[in-house]
């Protein structure tokens, strides 16, 4: 039994719900967003309150039960609240500035980094040293964020580089010298 599947998504104030054919259509205060209906599995609408039941047990509807109903309440949440990353860089002379529409970072390369915000991505630099994505695409913000930390990954040692804002980097011991 999907557990995912089974739960209700309650609608905020301010949203609408459309399904046309095999796509679920999610229409907010922040943007409109479409998630897929898989065969087999049917969406209820009552009041404020969405519904999805399967129409047999199999092992791949069971499955696709709970993934329609995640991608659906992420669609939901995106275009009520929407969606944030926040990224930390961590280095002597690292940062990052906004120039127009771009990040530019300076990441200890001999060169600039410069990365296009995206169309429908929100990227702002708080201060030189914090970065924060923000989108109604869940999916979308976590691969930009994904993106600018692959630029300079944290290293192990002194943990330089980009990391999420909530991650822990596990650091090594360094050279113990002569004994």
């Amino acid at each position: 039994m999907s557990r995912v599947g089974k739960d209700i998504v309650t609608l905020p104030v301010k949203t609408e719900v459309k399904q046309a054919g095999d796509k679920i259509e999610v229409k907010g205060p922040l943007g409109t967003l479409n998630t897929p209906l898989y065969k087999g599995i049917t969406m209820t609408v009552e009041g404020n309150v969405v519904k999805f039941t399967r129409a047999n047990d199999e092992k791949q509807t069971v499955a696709l039960h709970g993934l329609v109903r995640a991608l659906f309440n992420n669609c939901v949440k995106g275009v009520s609240t929407g969606w944030e990353k926040n990224l930390e860089i961590f280095g002597v002379g690292f940062r990052a500035q906004k120039k127009g529409s771009n990040l530019v970072m300076n990441l200890g390369f001999s060169h600039e980094v410069v990365f296009p915000e995206p169309q429908g991505i929100k990227i702002d630099v708080v201060d030189q040293l914090k970065i924060k994505i923000t989108g109604v695409d869940r999916q979308l913000v976590g691969q930009v964020a994904a993106n600018i930390r692959g630029f300079k990954e944290p290293e192990p040692y002194k943990g330089k580089g980009i990391k999420y804002a909530n991650e822990y980097i596990k650091r090594k011991a360094g050279k113990t010298g002569k004994k």
